[in-house]
């Protein structure tokens, strides 16, 4: 190889999640059937079993998946019983996008509301113990339109968070 090598490969993003998952290959199968996820490619580890690395697209961004190795300090949600993570997904129509994760197994802990932010939004929790939000933008606000909407939500005991 000559030439100078970016420090960033081509095509991926500064910032690119990086999930870990108990049973990399069912995630992968997973996000395929809740959010149209493509997979890019897996390596298999030693074994030949644990997927060490993966990566897919969901709506053209770059998602890694690693499977768990607690012997090597990288868990799941399952095994840490949560995640304070949230992937925040914009789609076209975030009432069929929640429709269909929901149909492949996801959770819907806040079903599609249109929120004071000018987004349709919803929030899903995968088998994985992922957390998702998914939203279409309908509205352009200014911040201080959404300061407004967010005092007046709030002050009605509305959770909007």
């Amino acid at each position: 190889m000559s030439g100078k090598i970016d420090p960033i490969p081509q095509g991926a993003s500064p910032v690119t999640p990086h999930l870990v998952v108990r049973d990399a290959a069912g995630a992968i199968a997973f996000y395929a059937k809740a959010f149209g996820a493509e997979e890019v490619f897996r390596m298999p580890g030693p074994d030949g079993e644990r997927l060490i690395h993966a990566e897919i697209r969901v709506n053209g961004g770059a998602v890694m998946l690693a499977e768990e190795a607690p012997e090597m300090g990288i868990r799941s949600p399952q095994s840490l019983e949560g995640t304070p993570i949230t992937l925040h997904l914009y789609v076209a129509d975030c009432d069929a996008a929640v429709e269909r994760a929901a149909a492949a197994g996801c959770e819907v802990t806040m079903p599609p509301t249109d929120m004071f932010w000018g987004d349709r939004y919803a929030r899903l929790s995968d088998p994985y113990g992922h957390s998702w939000s998914v939203a279409t933008h309908q509205r352009d606000l200014a911040p201080e339109e959404m300061q407004e909407g967010m005092l007046a939500a709030f002050s009605g005991g509305a959770d909007c968070s």
